[in-house]
């Protein structure tokens, strides 16, 4: 982070700020935010864990946000740069950030001359609607809304006060979406489930028509290109407070707890569970109908294909409790030098038989 115009502070007023506690000097003027690797004179650098504590010897910026946890370890490190110690590196980033990153760019309020808005849908007066903008028939849209270009809404769409669609936005009939929410650009909420069963002529497939929709609870944020379907019957649902990264699919009538993390590239076939407070990393595959219990977290890559206890964490393909699955692949890597050793001594054991007479013979 860097350029003109943004705030400067000398080490010790951003200690302040933060409500740090400052090693070294206080003077210091920082200027930037960056890495440890791209820092230079005038940034601060940060270092979240004791793996990277070592390149605060090397590191050329001014000053480095630190973990409390990793104070005791300081040295000489405060000679050349001042440190501002504080209990988690990552919330005070945040809270650095979030004052000094440029505003984003909304709409105005009211709605664009080129938007197009049934005469049966309801828009709150301090909505934003931008251009090309689309709202059917039955569709409200709340308090504060804010729709940036291209949004579509079908008809009888609920969008909930404070949310906002960025561009490219698809909501499908029915679907709802709670408060304050946000979605990034090119997603698609309410696309029809993929279900299909042999003709009965055994001639190609017919289509199981979907008549269900989602549910989007309050606080959810979805990513950009995520995909979610609707119902076959009833909902599929997000529970409040869930963050879904980019290039995400999630099936029809999937059930998602309040406050998961399901990172980029996922997958979730039809009717998966996931308890409150799981944790997909990048990658993973969920079966048809497996439950994941509160609080479980899932490997990147995995591929699940039975239900996970609550708070255990899997891994692998296919996923398995962690502790086993590390057990396998340690057992993996040492399979070449066992099978080298098992050569050996078959080798020698032929050896051995080769210099023994057989009965009757000298």
């Amino acid at each position: 982070m860097g350029g003109d115009g943004l705030p400067e502070w000398t080490a010790h007023q951003l200690a302040e700020k933060l409500g740090g506690e400052l090693i070294g000097g206080g003077d210091v003027v920082l200027r930037r935010v960056d890495t440890l690797d791209d820092a230079d004179e005038g940034s601060l650098t940060f270092v979240r864990d004791a793996r990277h504590f070592d390149a605060l010897r090397t590191t050329k910026a001014s000053a480095a946000l630190l973990p409390r946890v990793l104070a005791p370890r300081v040295n000489g490190e405060a000679d050349r740069l001042s440190l501002i110690v504080v209990p988690d590196t990552d919330l005070a980033l945040i809270a650095l950030l979030d004052e000094v990153a440029p505003k984003p760019v909304r709409p105005t309020a009211g709605v664009h001359p080129t938007a197009v808005g049934d005469a049966a849908a309801t828009i709150a007066a301090p909505a934003a609607g931008g251009p090309q903008v689309s709202i059917g028939a039955g569709t409200t849209v709340g308090d504060g809304v804010v729709l940036h270009p291209g949004v579509r809404l079908g008809a009888g769409v609920a969008i909930g006060d404070g949310a906002e669609l960025h561009s490219g936005v698809v909501i499908r009939d029915s679907c709802r979406i709670g408060r304050a929410v946000i979605i990034h650009a090119n997603v698609v909420i309410g696309t029809d489930g993929f279900g299909y069963r042999p003709a009965p002529d055994g001639r190609g497939v017919v289509k199981v028509p979907h008549v269900g929709n989602v549910v989007v609870e309050d606080g959810v944020e979805i990513g950009a290109n995520t995909t979610i379907d609707r119902g076959k019957l009833g909902s599929t649902r997000i529970g409040a407070g869930t963050k879904i990264d980019n290039l995400v699919q999630i099936g029809h009538n999937c059930i998602i707890g309040r406050n998961c993390i399901i990172c980029g590239c996922c997958g979730l076939s039809g009717s998966v569970w996931l308890g409150d407070g799981v944790t997909l990393a990048g990658g993973v595959g969920i079966a048809d109908g497996v439950v994941i219990g509160d609080g479980a977290t899932i490997g990147g890559r995995s591929g699940v294909g039975r239900d996970v206890p609550a708070g255990e964490t899997w891994l692998g393909y296919p996923a398995r409790p962690g502790r086993k699955t590390m057990k396998m692949i340690l057992a993996m890597e040492r399979l070449p030098s066992v099978l080298a050793g098992l050569g050996r001594l078959s080798s020698g054991t032929e050896q051995h038989g080769k210099g023994v007479a057989e009965p009757g013979r000298e």
